[in-house]
């Protein structure tokens, strides 16, 4: 009976039409899902959103590497059952108190050696489960955190709209003195614990859940921003700028690093009977994004200090100075990598809880204690919550007053006709008998044109690449002319 059994499992008894039918399902939904995907990818185009293409190419390259280790799985099942290792090291570490071996076909080799299998097929079958799962709430839980991001900072578009009214001209009015303390910004930040660093860090904790980001913060954090990069008065768009900086970071969140598969690897070893992982492993990515945020907070208040220590007297508004040394080891990219940590282990373990209750049910040996189930998923989702909502936002404005600005700073368009105009440029440099007097007339012209708000015009030089294709250049002309001084300047100092 048992080799009846096992005859009616393999393709041989099974009927041809019920196989077609099977891989006919399977390509029907392979092809809606890919061509899904490029709908996707043509709409992101469309908008001209490059960032979020790449993203959404990051999403295919893990998956395909999710695939290609379920593939490894499917094709190695059988030489890992035939990794014999001696019964007592089989059953230490188990997840369960005790444990049964079967014996499969796979499992014989081992069993007339009296040994067992490293992993018998059964379970590298189970394995490929929990690969699957995990793609899904990988990318499922990237996406509703950022998109729980964006909506809580949707308010954030009134308030650029409002830095354009003349009630906030008059408000934030240079002409204005008044003290560090009688600022918005300062009512907010100046307190009594403010000097003292052990009372700094409670009260930023405590902040981070009650309203996190309020308007005198994005008003002030972007009067520093602008005032460190551009001319005073400079009507830059500083929310869509976090929002291109926010989808580029989307882009390295959905990818998986080798030191996060490393510390995965970890949480299933430690998932064995008698280290309790139910008790400690769920909490550490709450406790680590409650200090994200923290930081994050006690950021706000430090450069608040730094400038009531500088003066405390100030002209319209509190200026704050962007630098690196408010960040950990100066390096304000770090909170990212956190961040996609924090997402990529809670996304994990919600996975695993999943994956567990589908295979072996709710009450199997995985959970057997009812603490089990309530507290790995309450963490999860409240980690999911508490990083979208809260600190996701709070990450967003913070990390953009670093010392130096990111690339985002350009739009597509701008960035394009940027690259067009420096090779046509290089070009035609190339053919001039003096390259030097060339070079000097070109910048001269592109400066004049940029400071007007016109393309650039290159006036006596060949027509062929006298202009710059912009799309919208009254709005970014200024930045590009800014960066274009900027490494006027590095040159000549270079050449001095």
């Amino acid at each position: 009976m048992a080799g009846d059994e096992e005859t009616a499992n393999t393709l041989e008894a099974t009927p041809t039409w019920a196989v077609a039918t099977v891989v006919f399902v399977l390509i029907v939904i392979s092809i809606i899902i890919e061509y899904l995907l490029h709908l996707l990818h043509k709409y992101f185009h469309r908008l001209k959103r490059k960032s979020l293409i790449q993203a959404l190419d990051k999403i295919k390259s893990e998956l395909m590497l999710l695939g290609f280790i379920s593939l490894l799985l499917t094709v190695g099942q059988k030489p890992i059952a035939n990794i014999c290792i001696p019964k007592s090291v089989g059953e230490s570490f188990l997840p369960c108190k005790s444990s049964t071996f079967g014996h499969a076909v796979e499992e014989t080799k081992c069993s007339d050696q009296g040994k067992v299998s490293l992993m018998s097929r059964e379970g590298a079958y189970e394995l490929q489960y929990l690969i699957f799962v995990l793609a899904m709430f990988h990318v499922s839980s990237c996406v509703l955190t950022f998109a729980l991001g964006m909506a809580k900072m949707k308010r954030w578009e009134s308030w650029e709209a409002e830095t354009r009214t003349l009630e906030y001209q008059f408000s934030y009015d240079p002409r204005r003195f008044q003290l560090t303390y009688q600022t918005s910004f300062g009512k907010r930040h100046l307190k009594c614990w403010s000097d003292n660093r052990l009372l700094r860090w409670p009260a930023s904790f405590v902040r981070q859940f009650f309203n996190s980001v309020s308007k005198s913060d994005y008003f002030t954090l972007r009067h520093g921003f602008i005032m460190a990069h551009f001319a005073e008065g400079s009507h830059f768009n500083f929310q869509k700028y976090i929002r291109r900086n926010l989808e580029k970071d989307f882009g390295v969140v959905m990818g998986i690093s080798w030191w996060i598969w490393l510390f995965s690897v970890f949480v299933i070893f430690f998932n064995a009977h008698g280290f309790y992982n139910y008790l400690w492993v769920p909490f550490i990515p709450l406790v680590m994004l409650l200090l994200v945020g923290t930081k994050l907070q006690g950021i706000i208040t430090k450069m608040c200090l730094d400038s009531h220590d500088k003066s405390h007297v100030v002209r319209g508004t509190l200026l704050v100075k962007p630098s690196n040394h408010f960040f950990w080891f100066n390096w304000p990219q770090l909170l990212l990598h956190l961040l996609h940590f924090i997402l990529f282990q809670n996304s994990f373990q919600l996975a695993f809880f999943t994956w567990t209750w589908y295979k072996f049910g709710l009450r199997s040996c995985f959970h057997h204690e009812t603490e089990d189930i309530v507290i790995r998923l309450g963490m999860g989702v409240i980690v999911q919550i508490l990083c979208g909502y809260v600190t996701l936002p709070l990450y967003a404005l913070v990390t953009q007053m670093g010392t130096s600005m990111r690339k985002a700073v350009f739009t597509e368009n701008v960035v394009k006709g940027l690259k067009k105009w420096r090779a046509k440029a290089r070009k035609n440099l190339a053919l001039r008998n003096h390259p030097h007097s060339a070079r000097l007339s070109l910048d001269a012209s592109l400066e004049t044109s940029l400071s007007l708000g016109t393309s650039p015009s290159l006036s006596g030089h060949d027509a062929s690449f006298s202009t710059v294709d912009f799309d919208r250049p009254s709005d970014d002309a200024e930045y590009v002319a800014l960066e274009i001084r900027e490494a006027q300047k590095a040159q000549g100092e270079t050449s001095t």
